[in-house]
């Protein structure tokens, strides 16, 4: 679930590995993309944090934001 937390759309979450991690991350990095929107990603092993907000806007929650967390809800993952 995302969370709104100091001017950021955050989400986090845990895999079986690293693999999985990144295959997640792959799909991401797609969607970005598509949005020209870039999350700042931490990765760690297993763990993966998903931050959001729009720098263009003064560093907030905008719908834009909002658009790419839809889609990324929508990949298709296996959380442990």
């Amino acid at each position: 679930m995302w969370k709104e937390q100091d001017d950021k759309l955050v989400r986090e979450y845990h895999f079986q590995n690293f693999v999985d991690a990144f295959s997640f991350l792959s799909h991401v990095a797609e969607l970005a993309e598509i949005h020209a929107h870039h999350p700042t990603i931490v990765n760690t092993y297993s763990y993966v944090r998903l931050e959001l907000n729009t720098h263009d806007a003064g560093g907030v929650v905008t719908e834009k934001d909002r658009s790419l967390a839809v889609d990324i809800d929508k990949i298709n993952i296996t959380e442990r």
